[in-house]
């Protein structure tokens, strides 16, 4: 694989054996560019601080796939609307939360506006009918003003370790493509 994936975690960190750690490690397996990175106080996350953290990995990385979890994809709308970074190929937006998000320890991440250019030639809205984060009206309201693709997976929870997605074949396919 000569692709760049940057795989940004959410609230709480992804550590193994959640899916994100494991697809770093299959993309490193296979001699490919993985940049598995650690945002700093991940269990009190401040945008602010997050913010500055991706643009410098942005700025020194280059990637071509971004692959985000959780509060990770509101961090990358806050980007795209207030940084707008160089275009990838290819974004994958895995259970993001409610824009009405209203948890104590992420507060400082919304409210947060849809951005109008995910700054991605191809993206992809990755959803389950029953994520405590995000109800299906919700992703479905959030796809129509992304205008992008979207995976809707039965029962997967929080797409998280609590659901069962430590490996998750399907999305080390999707990136190898």
């Amino acid at each position: 694989m000569k692709q760049r994936v940057l795989i940004l975690h959410g609230w709480g960190g992804s550590d193994f054996p959640h899916w994100q750690s494991w697809l770093a490690a299959e993309v490193a397996k296979d001699y490919g560019c993985v940049s598995f990175f650690k945002f700093s106080n991940f269990d009190f996350p401040q945008k602010d601080v997050w913010m500055s953290e991706l643009a410098k990995e942005l700025e020194e990385f280059k990637p071509d796939i971004v692959v985000c979890h959780s509060i990770a994809n509101i961090l990358w709308f806050h980007i795209c609307n207030e940084l707008k970074p160089k275009d990838v190929e290819r974004l994958f937006l895995v259970a993001v939360p409610s824009l009405a998000c209203d948890i104590e320890e992420l507060k400082s991440f919304f409210p947060c506006e849809i951005p109008k250019n995910l700054y991605a030639k191809k993206s992809l809205l990755i959803t389950s009918t029953n994520d405590p984060y995000m109800t299906q009206d919700e992703a479905s309201e959030l796809q129509k003003a992304l205008g992008i693709e979207m995976k809707v997976l039965e029962n997967a929870g929080h797409i998280n370790v609590s659901s069962g997605y430590g490996e998750w074949h399907w999305i080390l396919e999707k990136i190898k493509r």
